[in-house]
């Protein structure tokens, strides 16, 4: 079976048009330039010994270099293991010792970090300090790398996730699952050559699938380093975008933005959503000010996002009331609700249990983790997800929580993301999270923590009567702090567990 990077020889004979676009740095590539990067650096790997399964960290901000560290680890049969510049040194060397790494790219300043690693060779992206190999030139004309063969089955890349819990686990993403993401990617997102795709997300996360398959399908991926509301409008603008990468706080961002925003997305056709609830009192405004669909797309990084995951596309808004629902499988995967204490029990329609997914893109397994893999992929094939959610009439899925965030309180389940929901219709509320803290006597209780709209002042009172007259008696909030914002990883990401501590700490204080 072919490389995954095949797809780059088959575009550069296609088109040459621009592919790639960097803005900030001035840059353009079209597909026979990414191509002869690709092979530039691949042939450099095979220079310095690596062989087929070799591990090769990427240590760089988002960039055309990173993108094709990570084309040409693939191309040279080796396994791309992306790490992100929010890394602490501590952090880089575990995930250099956990993989088995032998090589790193990074650039000047992620030379200062890693140097002190020892037992890796560093290539340097621009200015090689001595001691490191320097990266090899861009635009160098140079013989054509062939692409290592490889089977579906063979790894090419260990995704680490986030880790708020304990260590990183290295998810193991295969040659076939990344093409079956890059298939099903552009299938929710029905990209064509004609599409200009603006991608927000980290390129060592892997919301970097997205960028990937507009290049697949020979559309347009402009980078964007970190997201700025201006500067993502004037991108829009400036090169006509017909896709948007987003996420809650984005689209959040722009249904709050002033007026005269709408002419400024006038090219898109579609918005791309994840990585956590897209609340309807967000998804609905917006859909109504600017008329742009929200492709609102569940996965994770065990799947390769939508690889095995599901999407809700256009033709599901008349059904879409709760845009909690993520809809219907996409590509080759399948989905079911299980007992979340007994995963071999498939619970009815309706029933409200943990996700399990099933398909090409799911990982072999955590890297070196035999007890975590076996308790998340089990010998059917099956994926347990950790997430919580429900199965409606119309086959479309919804999320309601994760299982790690949920609540005991007493013997009574309790989802944060419900009463989260009733707290963001309270019209003096900007931002809100439950989490569970521990309680001697029921186990653990639920506690609020609130962002008040600019202006506004609220009393745990008020917002304790207040969801007590929405809510169950059980799901009501015990304690309410109100604080000026939450803490989110990677600017979207809910940390309860964050917040748990500082709510601890001014218990004690």
């Amino acid at each position: 079976m072919p490389n995954i990077t095949a797809f780059l020889d088959i575009g550069a004979a296609r088109s040459e048009k621009a592919a790639l676009i960097v803005p900030t740095r001035g840059e353009s590539y079209s597909m026979r330039d990414l191509l002869d990067a690709t092979s530039s650096l691949a042939s450099l790997f095979t220079k310095l010994g690596v062989v087929k399964g070799d591990r090769v960290v990427i240590y760089l901000e988002s960039s055309a270099e990173y993108l094709i560290g990570y084309f040409a680890a693939w191309r040279a049969g080796a396994v791309a293991v992306p790490t992100g510049r929010v890394y602490t040194r501590e952090e880089l060397a575990y995930a250099v010792a956990n993989s088995g790494a032998r090589l790193l790219i990074t650039d000047p300043e992620g030379v200062k970090v890693a140097e002190t690693i020892p037992g890796i060779t560093i290539i340097s992206t621009r200015d090689a300090p001595e001691g490191t190999v320097p990266w090899p030139m861009l635009r160098e004309a140079v013989p054509q790398f062939p692409p290592v063969n490889c089977s579906p089955t063979d790894l090419c890349q260990i995704q680490y996730t986030s880790g708020t819990t304990g260590r990183p686990k290295g998810a193991m993403l295969t040659h076939g699952g990344w093409m079956a993401a890059l298939d099903a990617e552009a299938e929710a997102l029905a990209l064509t050559p004609d599409d200009v795709y603006l991608g927000i997300y980290p390129m060592g996360h892997v919301g970097i699938s997205w960028g990937i398959a507009a290049l697949k399908a020979g559309a347009t991926f402009v980078v964007m380093e970190r997201f700025d509301l201006e500067a993502y409008l004037t991108l829009t603008e400036d090169y006509a975008v017909t896709v948007l990468a987003g996420m809650p706080p984005v689209i959040h961002s722009l249904l709050t933005s002033p007026p005269g925003t709408e002419e400024r997305l006038e090219s898109v056709r579609e918005i791309i959503s994840g990585g956590g609830p897209l609340h309807p009192e967000v998804w609905k405004p917006f859909h109504e000010r600017f008329d742009i669909p929200i492709i609102n797309a569940y996965g994770l990084s065990e799947t390769i996002v939508i690889g095995t995951g599901t999407a809700i596309r256009a033709a599901d808004y008349p059904f879409a009331d709760r845009f909690l629902s993520v809809g219907h499988p996409v590509g080759y995967s399948e989905v079911r609700i299980v007992d979340s204490e007994d995963p071999n029990q498939i619970l009815p329609i309706g029933a409200e249990g943990e996700v399990a997914l099933r398909g090409p893109a799911v990982a072999l397994g955590y890297y070196g983790m035999k007890e975590e893999t076996e308790e998340a992929f089990l010998p059917s094939g099956w994926f347990l997800t950790g997430d919580i959610g429900f199965i409606d009439r119309e086959g479309r899925l919804s999320i309601t929580d994760r299982k790690k965030d949920m609540i005991i309180m007493s013997g009574w389940k309790i989802y944060p993301t419900e009463v989260e929901d009733i707290l963001l219709r309270h019209p003096a509320i900007a931002d809100a999270a439950i989490f569970g803290v521990p309680d001697p006597r029921r186990g653990e209780i639920p506690v609020a923590a609130i962002v008040p709209e600019e202006g506004e002042t609220l009393s745990e009172d008020e917002i304790i009567e207040y969801c007590r007259s929405h809510l169950a008696g059980y799901k009501v909030p015990r304690e309410v702090f109100v604080t000026d914002s939450l803490p989110r990883k990677n600017g979207w990401k809910l940390m309860r567990k964050t917040l748990r501590e500082e709510f601890t700490r001014k218990r004690l204080s």
